[in-house]
Formats: C-alpha cells, sequence, structure tokens
C-alpha cells in the first residue's frame, strides 16, 4: 500500500488486523530501579491472549519505558513546545504505537503479524502558521520496526525513540518531507503514575484501563527542520506511556485531552471523555504537578473544560473547540486554553482514515503556559474518521 505521502507501506492487513489497528485509533488521550512486570495482572490463557490493566500495578523503571508485548495496545507519546534564541516557536509531535494482531503467532516466520507499528510525526510553525504531518505503518518484519522489552528502544523505519547511554536521556529522531527533528529531552522531575494504583481506568468495566505514566517537564535542546531552514532549539516536552488491552466503552463518542507546562514550575494534564449524549463522563481524569514534583490526582468533579471558541476544516468538515475555558476550583483558578495555530487537524492515510486534532496551546488567564491538546470524535466516530 502507497500512504499520502507517496511512502510504501509494508504491510499486508486482512480486515480483522486493520479493525484491531483502528481500535487503537489515538487512545492517549518515580524513578526506581529497573524490575520486572508486576505478577498481579492475571496470566495469559488461550481464552484470553492479552492481559487486561488492572490494579494494583508497580512501575520499576528503566524497564516499565521498554514494551509490554503481552498487553494488547501500547503507545509512547511526545509532545513539545520549542523556541529558537531569537524566540521563533515551534511545536512537534512524535508518536509511537504498538497494535497486538495475534499473540502467538502459529506461522513461525519472522513475518508473521504479531503486532503492527504506526507512528505520528507532526511540527507546527507558529511563525509561518504552517502545520505538517506524516506517518508510517509497519510490520516488524526484518527491522521495519519495533519495541524492545528490556531496554527503552522504539522505532518505525527511521524514526526512533530511545534513552541515552546514562539512561536519562530520551532521544527522538524523526524526519519526512520538509520537516526533521532530532532532540534530547532530559526528564526535570520525576515520573508522575496516573490513575490509582497504577492504573488509569477508563470505564466502570474491570481491565478497561491502561497503565499509564507521565513525564511532565522534559528540558529539551536539539534541532529542528521546517523546509530548507534548520533551527537550533530548546523548550519543553511532555512524555506518556501507556499500555492495556481495552479503553472506550460504549457510549464514549471521544476525549479532549490536555497537557499543560505552566510558567510558575507546575503542570497539569486533564482529560474529559464526551458520550453520545453530550455529557462528560464520570471517568474523565486529570493531574497537577506542583513546582517541587508533588502530583495530586483531579477527578472529573474537580475541574470544567468549557469550549469557548472554534474552528472547522475545511478537508474533514469536523467542527473543533480550539478555544477552551479552564475552571479549576481546588486551585482557585481560571485558565485560557487556545490553539496556537487554528489548522493543526492531522488525516491518516486512505487505509486507516483516522482523523483526529493534535496541536500545540498557549495558556492564558490566572497562569500562563504553553502545552498541546488533543481532540478525537469530531470528525464522526470514536476514533476518527474511519469505516
Amino acid at each position: 500500500m502507497i500512504n499520502r505521502r507517496g511512502s510504501i507501506v509494508k504491510v499486508q492487513m486482512s480486515g480483522r488486523a486493520l479493525q484491531l489497528l483502528l481500535l487503537i485509533g489515538l487512545v492517549w488521550g518515580v524513578a526506581t530501579p529497573a524490575g520486572t512486570i508486576d505478577p498481579v495482572d492475571p496470566p495469559l490463557s488461550q481464552e484470553e491472549p492479552w492481559k487486561k490493566a488492572l490494579p494494583p500495578y508497580t512501575f520499576t523503571f528503566p524497564r516499565d519505558h521498554g514494551a509490554h508485548p503481552d498487553y494488547k495496545i501500547e503507545w509512547w507519546y511526545y509532545t513539545g513546545n520549542l523556541a529558537t534564541r531569537d524566540g521563533r516557536r515551534f511545536g512537534y509531535q512524535l508518536t509511537f504505537f504498538r497494535v497486538g494482531i495475534e499473540s502467538a503467532p502459529v506461522n513461525p516466520s519472522r513475518w508473521a503479524v504479531r503486532d503492527l507499528y504506526t507512528a505520528h510525526f507532526a511540527v507546527t510553525d507558529l511563525e509561518g502558521k504552517r502545520f505538517q504531518h506524516a506517518e508510517k505503518l509497519n510490520r516488524a518484519g526484518i527491522g521495519w520496526a519495533g519495541a524492545e522489552v528490556e531496554r527503552y528502544r522504539v522505532w518505525n523505519e527511521g524514526w526512533e525513540a530511545r534513552l541515552d547511554e546514562s539512561g536519562s536521556g530520551h532521544l527522538l529522531r524523526a524526519a519526512d518531507e520538509g520537516m526533521k527533528i532530532d532532540l534530547r529531552l532530559e526528564p526535570t522531575k520525576p515520573v508522575v503514575v496516573q490513575g490509582e494504583k497504577g492504573v488509569s481506568q477508563k470505564g466502570k468495566t474491570p481491565g478497561n484501563a491502561s497503565h499509564y505514566y507521565s513525564l511532565t517537564r522534559l528540558a529539551t535542546k536539539g534541532t529542528l527542520q521546517v523546509g530548507e531552514e534548520r533551527f537550533e532549539v530548546e523548550g519543553i516536552s511532555w512524555m506518556d506511556h501507556e499500555f492495556g488491552t481495552s479503553f472506550l466503552e460504549k457510549g464514549q463518542k471521544g476525549w479532549d485531552w490536555l497537557s499543560i507546562q505552566l510558567e510558575d514550575g507546575s503542570e497539569l494534564m486533564l482529560y474529559q471523555f464526551r458520550r453520545d449524549d453530550g455529557a462528560t463522563d464520570p471517568y474523565s481524569n486529570g493531574v497537577w504537578v506542583a513546582r517541587d514534583g508533588r502530583a495530586t490526582r483531579l477527578r472529573a468533579d474537580q475541574f470544567r473544560l468549557i469550549p469557548v471558541g472554534f474552528w472547522r476544516s475545511p478537508a474533514s468538515g469536523a467542527t473543533y473547540p480550539v478555544r477552551w475555558q479552564i475552571e479549576l476550583p481546588s486551585l482557585g483558578w481560571r485558565l485560557t486554553a487556545r490553539a496556537a495555530v487554528d489548522s493543526q487537524e492531522l488525516q491518516t492515510n486512505e487505509s486507516t482514515r483516522v482523523t483526529y486534532w493534535e496541536g500545540a496551546i498557549i495558556i492564558e488567564g490566572d497562569r500562563q503556559g504553553r502545552g498541546y491538546l488533543e481532540m478525537t470524535g469530531y470528525a464522526g466516530a470514536a476514533m476518527g474518521a474511519f469505516r
């Protein structure tokens, strides 16, 4: 198959494989010695070949940065806001997904499709009001894509995220027509484990959840290229890593997710699930990370996300809220999040047909800062406009 940029995608998918790939869609949305996966999650069986995310789960690092192939769905997610010395600003996204297709393929060949790997890469040029994105879709094959278990390295062709030799810094590399990044990210705060007892619950069904952690403030340096221009950049990035087997439940239409880094040195992560009837799902969640790294969980009734400005995509016809009012009574804050560039919609190729909005935002109000916003379910389906 050939994607819309003309690159060959080296995989042939059955209808079921494509269905599972689309199931992952775009779910997005502590530092301790290395160790092993917590054995509390139930063992695999022929009837139920994939582990479910059940409490309790104890994260161990750097091991848990790596892959968890006993779970069906996993992703590593980086976003950041960067700037040059003279103040020119950019946003970027680099995300890697692994989707389990067959936990124990009968065919022993290396060409058997146990997992599919997809990746999304995007750069926003705030000054030029330009948004570019690309994708890759591969099976492991002979090294086309993969995710290592015992150490952290995930890749899809030439795109890669891994730890450096020190085991601390994250190295990101990706390039496509008209854009390129080569970045080093250094955590400045401890890992934040999302949810309770190592589990971020997405609905009322046990196991309809993920094991989810975040690195909320990564000091970032490196180079970024847009067109023929190459820039030395610095800034702050955010990293999420989640793994599980099922997520959205019937009646959950889509979600709005924000990662925010404030100038006062604290961070916010907020996400809300939108239901078919327009209500906010009670399993929406959030966290506030204080300047000293202490994390405070925010329940669905402790924040409000109110859309106050909109943009209609000429490509998909979807209308996205690109300006939000954020109310945080427990902190005494009222913030506004607005898109740095309205047009930051990603439309993937004709095979996967996933459409969502993901882009850089500016925070104003009682606190100032920058971040990233992701919105799904506005283009006709919970995971985008595929059919």
